[in-house]
């Protein structure tokens, strides 16, 4: 009796340890300053790209939330950081995380401790019978899962001439969401920064997938800020964002349902505030948000090089809530070491929507 006793108390141990194997969370440090990436990835020793942070965690198999910590620096991508852990099981409560190792909302967190993503790779070119190119593009950082969330970081675009002729654009993708039937991205608390002339940042997210959020980011100088196409966008929003100087479209809503959510966001000299696919299957409520100084409300159609034609303006469902100047502009902090850089100043009109960095 005490040897099954034992044998049962000894099986019921090695299954616990199995378990607890399985489903054990997982870090991955990145320091680009003194990271080396043949180290082991603890926070002692940091691994020192994001391209070989994906590596490790496309390797991994078993259960259980996988955690990549980055470091306050500059990240070049010199190769697309594809996160595909095929054999790793994740869910809403564990998650793929990439985040900034400190927050917005951290106590001594600042502007300048955020982990700069910056895109340096070759382009993948597209061209004609006489050898012309006529299209280019890359992505950064590619996520091809489920459950995943992406965290405080300041992603720029790629130094390009993004028309070096007439109806050739060649740009950059800073965040792609890219595979079959994926579902749960959540961006939050990013600043994606752009210069159309020295750092054209094409697109910040592009998203193919149901169940996308993306919260408290600030888009500046961004031609587009998010595109959800291909698969069904169902069970998606945009709250709480800021979107300023978009020389593009705000939101493109080309394969989104009509349950999408977009409220408290602030947008400030847009070139066009939304794009509907080209026959205008939904139409898309709008909640307590602003716009200030713009061309067009709403367009459909479109593609890389266009923003499409005008489209039916009741397709886009609104009350005294979205508040609408066609002209003006809005106060930004331009000071650096401010908290609140490239931000609302603080008590300007807008600050009331809690659209920015920050959880209120």
């Amino acid at each position: 009796m005490k040897i099954k006793i034992w044998i049962s108390i000894l099986l019921l141990t090695v299954l616990i340890k199995v378990n607890a194997q399985v489903i054990s969370s997982i870090e991955f440090h990145v320091n680009t300053n003194i990271g080396n990436d043949t180290a082991n990835g603890t926070n002692k020793y940091p691994l020192k790209t994001l391209t070989e942070a994906a590596k490790r965690v496309n390797d991994l198999n078993g259960k259980g939330s996988v955690t990549i910590i980055l470091s306050e620096g500059t990240y070049g991508l010199f190769e697309t950081a594809t996160f595909n852990p095929k054999n790793r099981e994740l869910n809403k409560e564990n998650r793929l995380i990439i985040r900034a190792e400190v927050l917005p909302n951290d106590q001594y967190w600042a502007p300048g401790k955020m982990p700069i993503i910056v895109s340096t790779m070759p382009f993948k070119f597209e061209k004609n019978d006489k050898n012309e190119v006529t299209d280019g593009a890359n992505y950064g950082i590619e996520i091809n899962a489920n459950h995943v969330t992406i965290q405080g970081l300041k992603i720029l675009g790629e130094p390009v001439h993004e028309n070096p002729k007439k109806d050739v654009l060649i740009r950059n993708y800073p965040i792609v969401w890219e595979g079959n039937n994926l579902t749960d991205l959540n961006v939050t608390q990013c600043l994606f920064l752009g210069n159309k002339f020295a750092l054209p940042n094409h697109l910040g997210i592009l998203a193919n997938g149901s169940n996308l959020n993306v919260d408290h980011c600030v888009f500046y100088g961004v031609k587009d800020a998010v595109v959800m196409w291909n698969n069904k966008a169902d069970n998606s929003s945009m709250h709480h964002n800021l979107i300023l100087n978009s020389y593009g479209a705000v939101v493109w809503t080309w394969s989104t349902t009509d349950d999408f959510k977009f409220y408290n966001n602030v947008i400030s000299n847009s070139n066009v505030l939304w794009v509907l696919d080209k026959e205008e299957k939904y139409s898309f409520k709008i909640d307590n948000s602003m716009i200030v100084g713009y061309n067009q409300l709403v367009n459909k159609g479109g593609g890389p090089k266009d923003f499409g034609i005008p489209a039916n303006p009741k397709k886009l469902i609104y009350n005294s809530s979205f508040k609408i100047s066609k002209k003006g502009s809005l106060e930004i902090e331009e000071d650096q070491t401010s908290k609140f850089y490239l931000q609302l100043k603080p008590g300007t009109k807008g600050t009331e929507y809690d659209a920015g960095l920050f959880y209120k």
